[in-house]
């Protein structure tokens, strides 16, 4: 693993920190939204609090799953091998390989939660009526504290997997990992308004971070089977479907503002 140092001067480090960042606060808003739906049922005087601790909550279990997944990134030895191979690239090397690490088994499964999870959200947020699905944000919610917490803590647990299996399938280095998760988690602590209002003025950009999870759950999917595919190229398409969406909000705003001015 390279040093820290080597990591802070590594330009290509520092696209990896902002990308994922950018990724991790939108997943994270939508889990504050999560829990925001959960506390307003609350009386007044409890919502800050719970509010407070399902953030809490989140950052530790984010924490906590880096590191487990940082130790299972590590077992790279084979525990089974299936016998079969795909063809021998120009480089040499088969095109995809069935022998399986606890790595690989670990990013086959992410890749396919990741998957399943985008699409899970991609059909809640095109069905206009509600389900008893906890992820549903129409879903009929708790009226009691501790039942809140319990809901709070299970949302957590859902989305802190979503989150670091995003982290895990955008860079390799634990340290960029952490800065991310405790840089968005602490954005979604002190800034947790305005984020929530932003995404929710704003839906299609959730659709195109659940498109970008898609895309990274399928990476790691490949990943698992021996297929690597370069980070740059992950970047490059979030970089330019952002660019993309950027402009269509400023051609979105233009155009409510000019009809406002008539």
């Amino acid at each position: 693993m390279p040093s820290l140092m080597a990591l802070i001067s590594d330009p290509a480090a520092w696209a990896a920190l902002i990308t994922l960042i950018v990724m991790e606060v939108v997943l994270g808003v939508d889990n504050l939204v999560f829990i925001s739906i959960l506390t307003n049922k609350l009386p007044p005087e409890n919502r800050t609090r719970a509010r407070r601790i399902g953030i809490s909550l989140a950052l530790v279990l984010r924490l906590g799953l880096l590191s487990t997944l940082a130790f299972l990134a590590g077992l790279t030895h084979p525990v089974f091998e299936l016998p079969w191979k795909g063809p021998i690239g120009e480089n040499g090397h088969p095109a995809f390989e069935l022998a399986f690490s606890w790595r690989d088994l670990v990013l086959i499964a992410g890749g396919l939660f990741l998957v399943w999870k985008a699409t899970n959200e991609i059909h809640h947020s095109v069905d206009t009526h509600a389900s008893d699905d906890l992820l549903d944000k129409k879903a009929p919610v708790a009226l009691n504290f501790g039942a809140a917490i319990v809901q709070i803590l299970l949302l957590d647990i859902v989305f802190s997997v979503d989150s670091i299996l995003t982290a895990v399938g955008m860079t390799d280095h634990l340290p960029i990992m952490m800065v991310a998760v405790i840089v968005a988690v602490g954005l979604m602590l002190v800034a947790s308004d305005p984020l929530a209002n932003f995404i929710n003025n704003n839906p299609s950009v959730v659709m195109l971070a659940l498109g970008f999870l898609l895309m990274i759950g399928a990476t790691l999917i490949a990943d698992g089977f021996g297929v690597h595919v370069p980070k740059g190229y992950i970047y490059a398409a979030m970089a330019f479907s952002g660019l993309v969406e950027g402009l269509n909000m400023a051609s979105r705003a233009a155009d409510a503002k000019k009809r406002g001015g008539h």
